[in-house]
């Protein structure tokens, strides 16, 4: 999944990048209102991790225009992606108004990263249409917060870039991701992306996870299938 943080304390941002890439997150930064909605109109993004003291505005400016814009004339990949506020102004009129403005949530810093990252799955969750926290296909049950995958009830051990390969192709089973799409939301602007980096890592979940679990749309991508209803 891939998180845009959008904080000008280069401090916070470097730790915060820092700590969601060890945890599997492909993670950019921006420290402008600018920057920030530069990227949102240019690249897909899961999730916004937004500050709101920011040196050229306040961030609920940002907020309004993600929510305001329409979705044609904004040029943005989705206009619905999840925003976290987080911010060190902790009264209550200042929570409603975020909330109101149409962020998704609000924490005050300073926080527990454990936290950070459990409301971030909860909107990722929420966003893909899913109240269960654990993702199940066939004999493979995928817990995004142990960030652990079972088959057959058996573990597997799956690389980081793997798990979120597979998070990602479960979240949009029956529909095909192209290479450059699975790129864009598995890779930050700095990582260095071999041109066979995703082939190399289907091989790998096919491998460990079975040779019919993810397909191949010759020319198109890859996919995983619906499962047929019982």
């Amino acid at each position: 999944m891939r998180i845009l943080v959008v904080e000008d304390d280069t401090g916070i941002a470097a730790g915060l990048q820092a700590n969601l890439q060890q945890r599997g997150y492909a993670v950019d930064v921006c420290g402008t209102l600018a920057s920030a909605w530069a990227a949102l109109r240019s690249e897909p993004f899961d999730l916004v991790l937004l500050d709101l003291g920011l040196p050229d505005g306040d961030g609920s400016r940002l907020v309004q225009r993600i929510r305001q814009a329409p979705a044609a004339a904004a040029g943005l990949p989705d206009i619905l992606t999840p925003v976290l506020i987080m911010t060190a102004r902790d009264q209550v009129a200042d929570r409603i108004l975020g909330l109101n403005l149409g962020a998704d949530d609000y924490l005050v810093k300073p926080f527990d990263l454990n936290e950070l990252e459990a409301r971030m799955r909860a909107l990722l969750r929420r966003a893909g249409g899913r109240a269960h926290p654990l993702l199940l296909h066939g004999e493979l049950v995928v817990d995004p917060a142990a960030h652990t995958v079972r088959r057959a009830g058996r573990p597997v051990d799956v690389a980081p870039r793997e798990f979120a390969l597979l998070l990602l192709l479960l979240e949009s089973r029956g529909r095909v991701l192209s290479r450059q799409q699975l790129e864009a939301r598995l890779y930050n602007w700095q990582d260095a992306v071999g041109s066979n980096a995703v082939e190399v890592h289907v091989h790998h979940l096919r491998r460990k996870l079975g040779e019919s679990l993810i397909q191949t749309l010759r020319g198109v991508g890859y996919f995983i299938p619906r499962e047929d209803p019982p």
